[in-house]
C-alpha cells in the first residue's frame, strides 16, 4: 500500500473579536481631559480592556497592542509579541495619561522619601525601634531620629538608650516621615517634628487591602473638619493606608497649657511621649465614628481618599440627616452605599 504524504495546512490564526472603541480617562489624569484621553486600544489582535473598577485583569492577560501605550507596573512585552501590552497581576487597569498600569487587588506599601505614614511599634531595640508601616520590612526609627523631651538639642546617650521604652512601647501608633531607604528597600523614619509623634485620642482604621491606593499622595495629609456637633475632628491619611480620626480639641487644649512662646517647644515635646488618653465627650466620639464610616464608604465605592473627598463625604451625611430628620451614628450599609455613590459622582471618578 502506498504511503501519502501531505503537505502541512497553513496555520491558521485565533479569531479576533471587534470590540468598540474604549473611552480610557476613567483614571485619566486631572490635568489632561482634552481629546487626547479619547483613545482606541482595540488593535483587532487583542481585546479591548477598559479601566474600570468592575473590570478584573488576570496574569497574562493581553491588554492592547497600541504602540502609543506605554506599560507601567504590572505590565510587561511578552518575547513572541513586542507590543503587545500584557499583566503580570491580578486587579484593575489604571490609566495615567498614556501610561498603563495595573492597580493589584491586594499589595503592600512601597515606600518613598518624603511619605507621611502612620506606624505601629512591633519592637524595641537598644537604639531604634521596628516599626510596621505595611510595608515588606520593618521600618527603622533611630533614637537619634525623635525630639528628646524638653526639646533638647544634644547628643543621646547611654542613659537614652536605657529610658528607650519611656518614648515608644511595643503595640503603640505613631506618625512619621520617610527620611531615607536603605539598600534593601527599607524606609528609614523620623519624628523631628512637632506634628509627628505618639498617636493618642482617636480610631485607627486601616485601608490596606487596597495596598495603599486608597489614600493618595496630596498637599496635606493631616487636616481637621468642623463637625455639626462635636467639634473639630482631624484626620491624619497615612500614604500607607493608615487612617487616625481623633479628636482635634484634645490636642487644642494641651497646647494651650504653655505658660510662653519659650515653653511651647518643651510642653508639646513632653506631651508628645504621654499615652494618656483625654477625655473625649460622647458627641465627639459619635463625630469621630461618623468620620471612619465615611473613609470606610469612599474604600468601598473605590474613590480616592483625600481630603476632598473625606469633606464632600461628611457633608453627605450631613444632607441625609437633613433628609430624612434624624441623627446619624454609623456609615454603613446603605448609608455608606449613597456616601460613596454621591462622593463619586460629585467628583467624577
Amino acid at each position: 500500500m502506498a504511503i501519502t504524504i501531505l503537505a502541512p495546512a497553513p496555520y491558521a490564526p485565533p479569531p479576533t473579536h471587534s470590540h468598540p472603541t474604549s473611552n480610557l480617562d476613567t483614571y485619566a489624569s486631572d490635568s489632561q481631559e482634552d481629546d487626547d484621553d479619547e483613545m482606541d486600544i482595540d488593535s483587532g489582535a487583542t481585546p479591548t480592556i477598559k479601566p474600570s473598577s468592575t473590570t478584573l485583569l488576570t496574569p497574562g492577560q493581553p491588554i492592547t497592542s497600541d504602540p502609543q501605550y506605554m506599560r507601567g507596573h504590572g505590565t510587561y512585552l511578552p518575547p513572541l509579541s513586542q507590543q503587545t501590552i500584557t499583566s503580570t497581576l491580578a486587579g484593575t487597569l489604571l490609566k495615567t495619561n498614556k501610561l498603563l498600569s495595573i492597580l493589584p487587588l491586594r499589595a503592600r506599601y512601597t515606600p518613598e522619601i518624603g511619605d507621611l505614614v502612620i506606624g505601629r511599634i512591633y519592637e524595641v531595640q537598644s537604639r531604634r525601634w521596628k516599626v510596621d508601616i505595611n510595608a515588606p520590612l520593618l521600618a527603622n526609627l533611630l533614637l537619634s531620629s525623635i525630639n528628646l523631651p524638653g526639646g533638647a538639642l544634644r547628643r543621646r546617650t547611654s542613659v537614652d538608650e536605657l529610658n528607650v521604652r519611656s518614648f515608644f512601647q511595643e503595640g503603640e501608633l505613631l506618625v512619621a516621615e520617610v527620611q531615607s531607604l536603605f539598600g534593601d528597600g527599607s524606609a528609614s523614619l523620623h519624628t523631628r517634628s512637632l506634628k509627628y509623634g505618639k498617636l493618642r485620642n482617636g480610631n485607627f482604621v486601616s485601608v490596606s487591602g487596597m495596598g495603599g491606593t486608597g489614600v493618595v499622595r496630596s498637599k496635606r495629609q493631616i487636616f481637621s473638619i468642623q463637625t455639626a456637633r462635636g467639634g473639630e475632628v482631624g484626620v491624619i491619611l497615612g500614604v500607607n493606608g493608615f487612617v487616625w480620626v481623633y479628636s482635634d480639641a484634645s490636642s487644642d487644649a494641651q497646647k494651650e497649657e504653655a505658660v510662653g512662646v519659650n515653653r511651647l517647644e518643651e510642653v508639646a515635646s513632653l506631651s508628645m511621649y504621654s499615652s494618656q488618653n483625654g477625655v473625649i465627650g460622647p458627641e465627639t466620639r459619635k463625630a469621630i465614628a461618623v468620620v471612619v464610616g465615611v473613609v470606610k464608604a469612599l474604600v468601598e465605592a473605590r474613590v480616592r481618599v483625600e481630603e476632598e473627598s473625606v469633606r464632600r463625604g461628611y457633608e453627605v451625611v450631613l444632607e441625609v440627616e437633613e433628609e430624612t430628620g434624624e441623627e446619624v451614628g454609623r456609615v454603613d450599609g446603605e448609608l455608606g452605599r449613597v456616601v460613596g455613590e454621591r462622593v463619586a459622582g460629585g467628583m467624577g471618578r
